[in-house]
């Protein structure tokens, strides 16, 4: 097994919006804000190789959407999707699958682009099957009025109109060891529901992409919930035990978001748990 960090592109959001009720006086120490409020935000993915698999965990904000969209968050940055896949040696024709933790625009944005015509939409990863959960896509095809402009219908109907659909089991235990994918999945309902978060064992090391259970390593103190979150009070439950799993087994954590930092480590302080140390991918694989 080979893993590839895939820069899909960088953006901005609103740092209030990203840290809850949190004061800006505590959060803009670790998440410095612009003059328009504004926080440095990535989207970036990961990349498994292995065997014959190529399995892409998330695919970013993709590129389709129309420039008025893409003024409301502010991109920065000369990463892509396609630029990053071929600094590896890949194409996104070579894709065998793709894991979309959940159907959020900015984690499933480039599961979908324009047809040759223009005048439609099909999967961007012709070869590929695209991994979702029953429950989470129910859940974003009947969207409630809170997340409704994060579930775009054009990043998930194509999907499914394909043909190339696939849902991965939902355990009861909350966590599923055995798929189809070769990799763990922890799934937590507080930012949305059934939200899948991968545990991939890798030369002895866990590694977890945080998605948005973590979004930023500014996110650690558990107080740190987005504004976004439909179940916040969850997310405190679900992220304390989280955390906890983690320090107790040495995770490596690869975050999606923060566009400063690709992997961090834990630990257990007097104040709670915080960060230990924030690494480059390379360092770890």
């Amino acid at each position: 097994m080979r893993l590839y960090p895939i820069e899909t592109g960088n953006f901005k959001l609103d740092g209030g919006a990203m840290f809850g009720v949190v004061p800006k006086s505590l959060w803009n120490r670790t998440n410095p804000a612009d003059a328009n409020n504004m926080i440095d935000i990535a989207a970036r993915c990961l990349l498994i190789e292995d065997g014959d698999r190529l399995i892409l965990i998330d695919t970013g904000l993709g590129n389709k959407q129309s420039d008025k969209f893409f003024s409301y968050y502010y991109l920065w940055g000369d990463h892509s999707l396609d630029g990053s896949l071929a600094s590896h040696g890949f194409h996104r024709d070579d894709i065998t699958d793709v894991f979309m933790t959940h159907l959020h625009f900015d984690h499933c944005g480039g599961s979908v682009a324009r047809n040759p015509k223009g005048d439609g939409y099909q999967p961007a990863f012709k070869n590929a099957r695209f991994w979702t959960n029953k429950d989470h896509w129910k859940w974003a095809t009947q969207p409630n009025a809170r997340e409704k402009a994060s579930f775009l219908p054009e990043n998930i109907l194509p999907l499914e109109e394909s043909g190339q659909l696939h849902f991965v089991d939902t355990p009861e235990s909350g966590f599923s060891e055995q798929n189809d994918l070769g990799f763990g999945i922890l799934f937590v309902d507080g930012h949305t529901d059934k939200q899948m978060i991968p545990h991939i064992n890798y030369k002895g090391k866990t590694i977890v992409f945080t998605a948005d259970l973590l979004p930023t390593a500014g996110h650690i103190p558990l107080p740190y919930v987005m504004g976004y979150d439909t179940r916040p009070l969850l997310t405190l439950d679900e992220k304390d035990a989280f955390l906890k799993t983690a320090v107790e087994n040495d995770f490596y954590l690869f975050m999606e978001h923060d566009a400063h930092n690709e992997v961090c480590t834990l630990k257990a302080t007097e104040k709670g748990i915080r960060l230990d140390k924030t690494l480059k991918f390379s360092d770890i694989i």
